[in-house]
């Protein structure tokens, strides 16, 4: 591949993350749920309502 190919793949692939990440805010607001993730090294719920 290409560098020019590479690059477009990753910009793909970074698109598709943003969207799929967005999605993913959606869904837990609709159900009114909580999302969990990592920051810092620590597990942190978060709310819908903060989303």
């Amino acid at each position: 591949m290409s560098e020019l190919e590479l690059e477009q793949m990753q910009e793909k692939i970074d698109a598709g993350i943003l969207l799929t990440q967005e999605r993913l805010k959606e869904k837990v607001k609709r159900e009114d749920g909580q999302l969990v993730v990592m920051r810092d090294g620590k597990v942190t719920h978060i709310t819908a309502e903060d989303l």
